[in-house]
Protein backbone atom coordinates (compact mmCIF):
# COMPACT_ATOMS: atom_id res chain seq x y z
CA UNK A 1 0.00 0.00 0.00
CA UNK A 2 1.24 3.21 -0.80
CA UNK A 3 1.67 5.95 2.25
CA UNK A 4 2.72 9.44 1.92
CA UNK A 5 5.27 10.77 4.90
CA UNK A 6 5.08 14.86 5.39
CA UNK A 7 8.11 15.23 7.39
CA UNK A 8 8.43 18.91 9.15
CA UNK A 9 12.01 20.09 9.65
CA UNK A 10 13.39 22.93 12.27
CA UNK A 11 13.40 26.55 9.86
CA UNK A 12 15.43 29.07 11.74
CA UNK A 13 13.97 32.52 10.05
CA UNK A 14 17.48 33.90 11.26
CA UNK A 15 18.94 31.66 8.09
CA UNK A 16 19.12 34.19 4.82
CA UNK A 17 16.12 32.66 2.62
CA UNK A 18 18.38 32.39 -0.45
CA UNK A 19 21.30 30.41 1.73
CA UNK A 20 18.87 27.80 2.42
CA UNK A 21 17.59 27.84 -0.94
CA UNK A 22 21.04 27.04 -2.18
CA UNK A 23 21.68 24.18 0.14
CA UNK A 24 18.76 22.48 -0.72
CA UNK A 25 18.99 22.59 -4.43
CA UNK A 26 22.90 21.93 -4.31
CA UNK A 27 21.63 18.62 -2.10
CA UNK A 28 19.62 17.43 -5.23
CA UNK A 29 22.44 17.72 -7.33
CA UNK A 30 25.10 16.11 -5.40
CA UNK A 31 22.80 13.24 -4.59
CA UNK A 32 22.49 12.27 -8.20
CA UNK A 33 18.70 13.32 -8.80
CA UNK A 34 19.81 15.95 -11.18
CA UNK A 35 17.75 19.27 -12.00
CA UNK A 36 14.72 19.81 -9.63
CA UNK A 37 11.74 20.57 -10.80
CA UNK A 38 10.82 24.32 -8.92
CA UNK A 39 7.18 25.13 -8.32
CA UNK A 40 7.12 28.58 -7.07
CA UNK A 41 4.28 31.00 -5.60
CA UNK A 42 5.46 34.44 -4.68
CA UNK A 43 2.29 36.50 -3.82
CA UNK A 44 1.31 40.33 -2.58
CA UNK A 45 -1.10 40.86 0.59
CA UNK A 46 -4.30 40.14 0.34
CA UNK A 47 -5.60 44.24 1.55
CA UNK A 48 -4.93 47.29 -0.65
CA UNK A 49 -2.61 49.88 0.28
CA UNK A 50 0.30 47.57 0.46
CA UNK A 51 3.72 48.04 -1.57
CA UNK A 52 3.63 45.36 -4.49
CA UNK A 53 6.33 42.89 -4.44
CA UNK A 54 5.31 41.44 -7.60
CA UNK A 55 6.10 44.85 -9.15
CA UNK A 56 9.42 45.16 -7.44
CA UNK A 57 9.95 41.81 -8.81
CA UNK A 58 8.52 42.20 -12.41
CA UNK A 59 10.97 45.34 -12.63
CA UNK A 60 13.92 43.87 -12.34
CA UNK A 61 13.02 40.55 -13.98
CA UNK A 62 10.79 41.61 -16.52
CA UNK A 63 10.59 38.00 -18.32
CA UNK A 64 8.61 36.56 -14.87
CA UNK A 65 5.45 38.69 -16.22
CA UNK A 66 3.52 35.53 -18.15
CA UNK A 67 3.78 33.98 -14.64
CA UNK A 68 1.56 36.72 -12.75
CA UNK A 69 -2.18 36.60 -12.02
CA UNK A 70 -4.68 37.89 -9.62
CA UNK A 71 -7.07 35.79 -8.17
CA UNK A 72 -9.33 35.38 -5.08
CA UNK A 73 -8.11 33.03 -2.35
CA UNK A 74 -11.75 32.52 -1.07
CA UNK A 75 -14.96 32.82 -2.56
CA UNK A 76 -15.52 36.42 -2.42
CA UNK A 77 -12.64 37.13 -0.86
CA UNK A 78 -9.73 40.01 -1.61
CA UNK A 79 -7.77 39.96 -4.35
CA UNK A 80 -4.20 38.70 -4.64
CA UNK A 81 -1.34 38.98 -7.41
CA UNK A 82 1.26 37.02 -7.89
CA UNK A 83 3.94 35.41 -9.63
CA UNK A 84 3.47 31.73 -9.85
CA UNK A 85 4.04 28.04 -12.14
CA UNK A 86 1.49 26.71 -10.22
CA UNK A 87 -1.62 24.92 -11.96
CA UNK A 88 -3.72 28.10 -12.11
CA UNK A 89 -0.99 30.08 -13.55
CA UNK A 90 -0.95 31.72 -17.74
CA UNK A 91 2.11 29.84 -17.13
CA UNK A 92 1.36 26.64 -15.68
CA UNK A 93 4.37 23.92 -15.17
CA UNK A 94 6.53 26.39 -16.91
CA UNK A 95 10.71 26.82 -15.58
CA UNK A 96 12.38 29.85 -14.69
CA UNK A 97 16.13 29.07 -14.09
CA UNK A 98 17.00 28.80 -10.14
CA UNK A 99 19.55 31.59 -10.56
CA UNK A 100 16.60 34.06 -11.04
CA UNK A 101 14.72 32.73 -7.93
CA UNK A 102 17.99 32.25 -5.55
CA UNK A 103 18.55 36.62 -6.37
CA UNK A 104 14.92 37.17 -5.64
CA UNK A 105 15.21 35.13 -2.46
CA UNK A 106 17.90 37.09 -1.55
CA UNK A 107 16.02 40.27 -1.33
CA UNK A 108 13.44 38.85 0.86
CA UNK A 109 12.01 40.54 3.05
CA UNK A 110 13.90 44.03 2.89
CA UNK A 111 13.51 44.48 -1.42
CA UNK A 112 10.65 42.29 -1.65
CA UNK A 113 8.55 41.37 1.57
CA UNK A 114 6.00 39.46 0.17
CA UNK A 115 3.41 38.09 2.12
CA UNK A 116 3.54 34.74 0.94
CA UNK A 117 6.20 32.99 -0.74
CA UNK A 118 6.44 29.22 -1.35
CA UNK A 119 9.38 27.51 -3.19
CA UNK A 120 9.38 23.80 -3.36
CA UNK A 121 11.75 21.16 -5.42
CA UNK A 122 10.64 18.12 -7.01
CA UNK A 123 12.09 14.83 -7.94
CA UNK A 124 10.80 11.62 -9.04
CA UNK A 125 13.05 10.40 -6.11
CA UNK A 126 10.53 11.68 -3.55
CA UNK A 127 7.64 9.51 -5.47
CA UNK A 128 4.71 9.88 -7.33
CA UNK A 129 2.31 12.67 -7.66
CA UNK A 130 -0.61 12.45 -5.77
CA UNK A 131 -4.63 11.87 -7.08
CA UNK A 132 -6.41 15.08 -6.17
CA UNK A 133 -9.41 13.21 -4.83
CA UNK A 134 -6.92 11.81 -2.04
CA UNK A 135 -6.33 12.99 1.87
CA UNK A 136 -3.39 14.57 0.60
CA UNK A 137 -4.47 15.86 -2.70
CA UNK A 138 -3.11 18.66 -4.50
CA UNK A 139 0.45 18.16 -2.43
CA UNK A 140 3.45 17.44 -4.35
CA UNK A 141 6.28 14.94 -3.27
CA UNK A 142 9.56 17.26 -2.98
CA UNK A 143 10.88 19.51 -0.66
CA UNK A 144 8.72 22.70 0.29
CA UNK A 145 10.30 25.95 1.32
CA UNK A 146 7.67 28.55 2.88
CA UNK A 147 8.33 32.70 3.86
CA UNK A 148 5.85 35.07 4.87
CA UNK A 149 4.36 37.56 6.55
CA UNK A 150 2.99 37.49 10.29
CA UNK A 151 2.60 40.00 12.75
CA UNK A 152 5.29 39.81 14.86
CA UNK A 153 7.69 38.87 12.32
CA UNK A 154 8.60 36.15 9.08
CA UNK A 155 7.76 32.93 9.37
CA UNK A 156 9.65 30.32 8.02
CA UNK A 157 8.81 26.86 7.16
CA UNK A 158 10.25 23.76 5.82
CA UNK A 159 9.17 20.19 5.41
CA UNK A 160 9.19 17.42 2.65
CA UNK A 161 6.65 15.37 1.33
CA UNK A 162 7.52 11.79 0.23
CA UNK A 163 5.59 8.41 -1.01
CA UNK A 164 6.63 4.68 0.09
CA UNK A 165 5.12 1.73 -0.33
CA UNK A 166 4.67 -0.05 3.20
CA UNK A 167 3.97 -3.53 4.11
CA UNK A 168 0.69 -3.71 6.35
CA UNK A 169 2.26 -6.35 8.04
CA UNK A 170 5.51 -4.88 8.50
CA UNK A 171 6.52 -3.52 12.30
CA UNK A 172 8.38 -0.53 10.21
CA UNK A 173 7.96 1.78 7.43
CA UNK A 174 10.74 1.55 4.60
CA UNK A 175 13.80 3.72 5.28
CA UNK A 176 13.83 6.50 2.36
CA UNK A 177 16.51 6.06 -0.31
CA UNK A 178 19.90 7.05 -0.14
CA UNK A 179 19.17 10.29 -2.53
CA UNK A 180 16.33 11.40 -0.60
CA UNK A 181 17.91 10.83 3.29
CA UNK A 182 21.08 12.95 1.69
CA UNK A 183 18.68 15.61 0.57
CA UNK A 184 16.55 14.97 4.40
CA UNK A 185 20.36 15.45 5.86
CA UNK A 186 20.52 19.26 4.01
CA UNK A 187 17.02 20.28 5.50
CA UNK A 188 18.52 20.06 9.05
CA UNK A 189 16.90 18.11 11.82
CA UNK A 190 13.08 16.60 11.64
CA UNK A 191 10.57 18.11 14.32
CA UNK A 192 7.57 15.74 13.15
CA UNK A 193 6.40 13.32 10.24
CA UNK A 194 2.70 12.83 9.45
CA UNK A 195 1.36 9.46 7.74
CA UNK A 196 -1.52 9.77 5.17
CA UNK A 197 -2.81 6.64 3.85
CA UNK A 198 -3.36 6.51 -0.10
CA UNK A 199 -4.65 3.62 -0.78
CA UNK A 200 -8.07 2.24 -0.61
CA UNK A 201 -10.60 -1.17 -0.67
CA UNK A 202 -14.07 -1.39 -0.15
CA UNK A 203 -13.11 -5.39 1.40
CA UNK A 204 -13.87 -6.75 4.45
CA UNK A 205 -10.76 -6.18 6.66
CA UNK A 206 -9.84 -9.00 8.43
CA UNK A 207 -5.27 -8.56 9.13
CA UNK A 208 -4.23 -5.14 10.00
CA UNK A 209 -6.19 -3.15 7.65
CA UNK A 210 -4.43 -5.26 4.44
CA UNK A 211 -5.61 -3.18 1.77
CA UNK A 212 -5.43 0.22 3.56
CA UNK A 213 -7.84 2.39 4.45
CA UNK A 214 -11.22 0.76 4.66
CA UNK A 215 -14.48 3.29 3.99
CA UNK A 216 -16.26 0.17 5.59
CA UNK A 217 -14.16 0.89 8.48
CA UNK A 218 -14.76 4.44 8.75
CA UNK A 219 -18.57 4.19 8.51
CA UNK A 220 -18.36 1.47 11.38
CA UNK A 221 -16.25 4.13 13.56
CA UNK A 222 -18.44 7.01 12.18
CA UNK A 223 -21.54 5.37 13.70
CA UNK A 224 -19.76 4.47 17.18
CA UNK A 225 -19.06 8.47 17.24
CA UNK A 226 -22.68 9.79 16.57
CA UNK A 227 -23.65 7.18 19.63
CA UNK A 228 -21.31 8.55 22.06
CA UNK A 229 -21.87 11.97 20.77
CA UNK A 230 -25.33 11.73 21.61
CA UNK A 231 -24.97 10.17 25.02
CA UNK A 232 -22.48 12.30 26.06
CA UNK A 233 -24.49 13.82 29.52
CA UNK A 234 -25.25 9.90 30.48
CA UNK A 235 -20.96 9.74 29.86
CA UNK A 236 -20.42 12.59 31.62
CA UNK A 237 -22.43 11.30 34.95
CA UNK A 238 -20.53 7.64 34.20
CA UNK A 239 -17.24 9.66 34.20
CA UNK A 240 -18.04 11.39 37.73
CA UNK A 241 -16.56 14.54 37.37
CA UNK A 242 -15.09 15.31 40.74
CA UNK A 243 -15.25 19.10 40.77
CA UNK A 244 -18.70 20.95 39.46
CA UNK A 245 -17.60 23.86 37.25
CA UNK A 246 -19.62 26.68 36.27
CA UNK A 247 -20.50 27.77 33.20
CA UNK A 248 -17.94 29.36 30.13
CA UNK A 249 -20.13 32.80 30.88
CA UNK A 250 -20.03 32.50 34.93
CA UNK A 251 -16.48 30.99 35.31
CA UNK A 252 -15.46 34.09 32.95
CA UNK A 253 -17.26 36.86 35.40
CA UNK A 254 -15.59 35.30 38.09
CA UNK A 255 -12.02 34.98 36.95
CA UNK A 256 -10.10 38.13 38.32
CA UNK A 257 -7.84 40.47 36.43
CA UNK A 258 -4.49 39.14 36.66
CA UNK A 259 -4.86 35.90 37.69
CA UNK A 260 -1.99 33.85 36.63
CA UNK A 261 -2.16 29.86 36.34
CA UNK A 262 1.22 29.20 36.63
CA UNK A 263 3.18 26.05 35.18
CA UNK A 264 0.23 24.39 33.31
CA UNK A 265 2.56 21.21 32.26
CA UNK A 266 3.41 19.47 35.48
CA UNK A 267 -0.64 19.35 36.49
CA UNK A 268 -1.15 17.30 32.95
CA UNK A 269 2.24 15.34 33.59
CA UNK A 270 0.56 14.27 37.57
CA UNK A 271 -2.93 13.23 35.89
CA UNK A 272 -2.16 12.06 32.63
CA UNK A 273 0.75 10.28 33.06
CA UNK A 274 -0.51 7.35 35.25
CA UNK A 275 -3.06 6.61 32.62
CA UNK A 276 -0.38 6.40 30.30
CA UNK A 277 -0.06 9.10 28.48
CA UNK A 278 2.97 11.40 27.74
CA UNK A 279 2.70 15.07 27.04
CA UNK A 280 4.14 17.54 24.45
CA UNK A 281 3.98 20.99 24.74
CA UNK A 282 3.41 23.93 22.06
CA UNK A 283 3.04 27.32 20.90
CA UNK A 284 -0.32 27.65 23.26
CA UNK A 285 -0.78 23.49 22.80
CA UNK A 286 -0.35 20.65 24.83
CA UNK A 287 -0.60 16.97 22.82
CA UNK A 288 -1.39 13.88 25.50
CA UNK A 289 -0.43 10.66 23.36
CA UNK A 290 -1.06 7.07 24.41
CA UNK A 291 -0.77 3.69 21.70
CA UNK A 292 -3.51 0.81 22.29
CA UNK A 293 -2.45 -2.86 22.00
CA UNK A 294 -4.31 -2.42 18.26
CA UNK A 295 -1.99 0.11 17.22
CA UNK A 296 -4.27 2.94 17.30
CA UNK A 297 -3.43 6.41 18.34
CA UNK A 298 -5.36 8.09 21.13
CA UNK A 299 -4.73 11.74 21.39
CA UNK A 300 -5.87 14.59 23.48
CA UNK A 301 -5.44 17.94 21.71
CA UNK A 302 -5.42 21.16 24.39
CA UNK A 303 -5.32 24.69 23.14
CA UNK A 304 -5.15 26.68 26.00
CA UNK A 305 -4.65 30.13 24.06
CA UNK A 306 -1.47 32.36 23.66
CA UNK A 307 -3.70 35.52 24.81
CA UNK A 308 -7.00 34.32 25.67
CA UNK A 309 -6.05 32.31 28.75
CA UNK A 310 -8.94 29.66 27.59
CA UNK A 311 -9.28 25.86 27.06
CA UNK A 312 -10.41 24.26 23.45
CA UNK A 313 -10.14 20.49 24.39
CA UNK A 314 -10.75 17.46 22.23
CA UNK A 315 -10.29 13.34 22.44
CA UNK A 316 -9.12 11.59 18.99
CA UNK A 317 -8.98 7.93 18.32
CA UNK A 318 -6.74 7.93 14.92
CA UNK A 319 -6.60 4.74 13.24
CA UNK A 320 -5.32 4.09 9.38
CA UNK A 321 -8.22 6.02 7.16
CA UNK A 322 -10.36 7.24 10.28
CA UNK A 323 -10.05 9.46 13.04
CA UNK A 324 -12.75 9.37 15.91
CA UNK A 325 -13.12 12.88 17.31
CA UNK A 326 -14.95 13.99 20.74
CA UNK A 327 -15.32 16.78 22.35
CA UNK A 328 -14.06 17.09 25.94
CA UNK A 329 -15.80 19.84 28.09
CA UNK A 330 -14.60 20.63 31.58
CA UNK A 331 -17.88 19.75 33.56
CA UNK A 332 -21.35 19.20 32.84
CA UNK A 333 -22.74 22.34 33.05
CA UNK A 334 -20.11 23.74 30.71
CA UNK A 335 -21.13 21.04 28.01
CA UNK A 336 -20.97 22.95 24.34
CA UNK A 337 -19.45 26.16 25.49
CA UNK A 338 -16.23 25.84 23.70
CA UNK A 339 -13.87 28.19 25.26
CA UNK A 340 -13.56 27.38 28.82
CA UNK A 341 -11.56 30.50 30.78
CA UNK A 342 -8.65 29.00 32.58
CA UNK A 343 -8.41 31.64 35.29
CA UNK A 344 -6.64 31.04 38.42
CA UNK A 345 -4.16 27.96 39.17
CA UNK A 346 -6.64 26.61 41.46
CA UNK A 347 -9.07 26.65 38.74
CA UNK A 348 -6.40 24.94 36.26
CA UNK A 349 -6.12 22.07 38.41
CA UNK A 350 -9.94 21.51 38.76
CA UNK A 351 -10.17 21.56 35.08
CA UNK A 352 -7.35 19.22 34.48
CA UNK A 353 -9.10 16.77 37.19
CA UNK A 354 -12.08 16.77 35.29
CA UNK A 355 -10.87 16.36 32.13
CA UNK A 356 -8.71 13.19 33.51
CA UNK A 357 -12.04 11.87 34.93
CA UNK A 358 -13.72 12.13 31.35
CA UNK A 359 -10.59 10.35 29.67
CA UNK A 360 -10.70 7.53 32.10
CA UNK A 361 -14.29 7.02 31.41
CA UNK A 362 -13.56 6.98 27.55
CA UNK A 363 -10.33 5.11 27.44
CA UNK A 364 -12.63 2.38 29.49
CA UNK A 365 -15.50 2.21 26.66
CA UNK A 366 -14.95 5.00 23.69
CA UNK A 367 -11.82 3.54 23.21
CA UNK A 368 -12.38 -0.21 22.68
CA UNK A 369 -15.66 0.65 20.85
CA UNK A 370 -13.75 2.28 18.49
CA UNK A 371 -10.85 -0.52 18.21
CA UNK A 372 -13.40 -3.04 17.51
CA UNK A 373 -15.53 -1.57 14.62
CA UNK A 374 -12.01 -0.58 13.32
CA UNK A 375 -9.61 -3.47 13.49
CA UNK A 376 -6.20 -3.40 14.50
CA UNK A 377 -4.06 -0.90 12.34
CA UNK A 378 -0.32 -1.78 11.01
CA UNK A 379 2.36 -1.69 13.51
CA UNK A 380 4.10 0.93 11.79
CA UNK A 381 0.92 3.37 11.54
CA UNK A 382 1.48 6.60 14.02
CA UNK A 383 -0.48 9.57 12.60
CA UNK A 384 2.52 12.04 13.44
CA UNK A 385 5.79 10.90 15.09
Amino acid sequence: MRVALLTTFQASKKEQLAVLLERIHAAFLAAGQGEPFIRFSLSDAPVPGFMSSVDRVLKRHPQLERFVSTSSMLPGGPQVRKISNDPASPAAGESVEFATLLAIAAGVPKSFPFHNLSIQFQSPAFGEALQQNSPAGGMMPGVIVGDSWWVNGRMRSLSALTTVDADPAGKKLPAPSDSVAAVFAACGKAKSTVQVSLAGSAAKVTAPQEAGPNPEVARAVGVVVRDYRSRFVEILDRAALPHDLPPALEAMQSTGLGETTGPKKPVLVRAFKPLGYDCRAGSGTFTLRRRTPGNLTVEINLDVGTWSRSLTASFQVHGLGFRALLPLPVSKRALGSGQYPIGSAERWQQIVDNLAALVTELDRTFVPAVEAASGPSPEWYRPES
